[in-house]
C-alpha cells in the first residue's frame, strides 16, 4: 500500500519534472522487450501506437525508421528518419541513413546536398565523406572525391578506409605514385587489407618492378579469397622472367582453385609456349564456376583498370625487359658485394 501510495506517485512527479512522460516510457519499455525477443513485427505495432498517442516521440520515429530500413521499405524510412532528424537537429546519425537510402534509390544529386549540408555540421563525420566520395567517384568526378577524402584526413589522419578509397581514385586517375602511397599508408594501418596489398602487386607489375610485384602477390596468398588471383600473377611474374617451370606451376595452382582461369590463362599471349604443360581439368563451358569475392564494385573497377593498363604498358615494356632466374637472395649478394 505503502509503494502504491506514496513511492509510485513520487517517480511519476520526478519523471515528469524532468519532461519524462510515463506512459511514453511503458510504450518504449514494451517496444524494447519485444525487440529484445526478436518479435519485430510487435514492436513496430507499439512504436506506431506511441506515435499516435504521442506525434512528438524522437525515440519512436528513430526506431521505426530502423525497422521500415530492415525490412526494405526505404522509402518509408527516410521519411521516419526525415522526422527525426526535425525533432532532434543533432541527430546526424538519421542525417546520414537518409543521404544512405536517397543514394540506394539512385537519388544521388539529393544525397550529395544531404551529405555536403552533413559535412558541413560536422566535418569530422567519417562515413559521409567516405559516401560522398564514392558518389563522386561514381560519376567519374575523381577531382571532387579526392578533395572529400582529404578532407576527411584532417579529423581522421590515420583512417584506412580514407587512405585505401585515395588509392583507388588515384589509380583510376593513372596517378599510381600516389596511388602507390596510399595503398601502402592503408596496408600500414591494417596489415590484413590483402586488397590493398594486391594494388600494388598490380602496380608495380605495370611498372616491370618484378621483384616488388612478386613481394606483394606472395603477401596475398595468406589470403584465401586472393589466393588464386595472386597465383596468377605470380606465374605471370615468372613468365616474364623466362623461369617456365614456376610460371606453369603458379598458374596451375591459380587453376586449381578457380577453374576460371583455364580460359584466362589459354587467352594470355604471354602463356603460348606453355599452355600445353597446363593441368587443366575436362570441364564444359557451362560448368565452369567461379568462387565470390568480397570486391565492391569500386574495387573491380579498380582492378579491371590496373589490368587494361598492364596489357597497353606491358606490350610496350616487355622488350626492355630481361628475362632473369635470379632469386632476391642472389640480388641482395650481389648488392652487397657491389658495396
Amino acid at each position: 500500500m505503502y509503494l502504491i501510495s506514496v513511492v509510485i506517485p513520487i517517480i511519476v512527479i520526478i519523471l515528469e519534472k524532468k519532461g519524462k512522460n510515463l506512459s511514453e516510457l511503458l510504450y518504449m519499455s514494451l517496444a524494447k522487450f519485444y525487440e529484445i525477443t526478436g518479435n519485430t513485427k510487435k514492436a513496430k505495432e507499439v512504436w506506431l501506437l506511441l506515435i499516435d498517442q504521442y506525434p512528438e516521440s524522437y525515440i519512436a520515429h528513430r526506431k521505426l525508421a530502423e525497422i521500415y530500413e530492415k525490412e526494405g521499405g526505404m522509402r518509408k524510412a527516410i521519411d521516419e528518419y526525415v522526422k527525426s532528424v526535425d525533432l532532434n537537429k543533432k541527430d546526424y546519425d538519421s542525417y546520414y541513413k537518409i543521404s544512405f537510402l536517397l543514394n540506394e534509390l539512385g537519388k544521388r544529386e539529393d544525397a550529395t546536398v544531404m551529405l555536403k549540408n552533413l559535412l558541413s555540421k560536422k566535418p569530422d563525420y567519417k562515413e559521409a565523406s567516405i559516401l560522398l566520395g564514392d558518389i563522386y567517384s561514381s560519376q567519374e568526378m575523381y577531382k571532387e572525391a579526392l578533395n572529400v577524402y582529404t578532407a576527411g584526413l584532417r579529423y581522421s589522419p590515420n583512417d584506412f578506409d580514407l587512405y585505401y578509397n585515395m588509392g583507388m581514385v588515384y589509380t583510376m586517375l593513372n596517378d599510381f605514385q600516389n596511388a602507390k602511397m596510399c595503398y601502402e599508408k592503408a596496408a600500414t594501418i591494417n596489415s590484413l587489407c590483402y586488397h590493398a596489398y594486391y594494388a600494388l602487386g598490380q602496380i608495380n607489375l605495370i611498372e616491370m618492378d618484378l621483384d616488388e610485384a612478386e613481394r606483394y602477390f606472395t603477401k596475398c596468398l595468406e589470403d584465401k579469397e586472393q589466393e588464386p588471383d595472386a597465383y596468377y600473377k605470380l606465374g605471370k611474374i615468372y613468365m616474364l622472367r623466362g623461369d617456365h617451370d614456376n610460371a606453369v606451376k603458379f598458374v596451375n595452382l591459380a587453376i586449381e582453385l578457380d577453374n576460371t582461369y583455364i580460359k584466362i590463362a589459354n587467352q594470355e599471349p604471354i602463356f603460348i609456349p606453355v599452355k600445353s604443360k597446363f593441368q587443366m581439368p575436362i570441364i564444359d563451358e557451362e560448368d565452369i564456376t567461379k568462387r565470390k569475392t568480397s570486391h565492391t564494385k569500386k574495387e573491380k573497377k579498380a582492378i579491371e583498370h590496373l589490368d587494361k593498363t598492364y596489357k597497353v604498358v606491358g606490350k610496350l615494356n616487355i622488350h626492355k625487359l630481361r628475362p632473369s632466374t635470379k632469386t632476391l637472395e642472389d640480388r641482395d649478394n650481389e648488392n652487397i658485394r657491389e658495396f
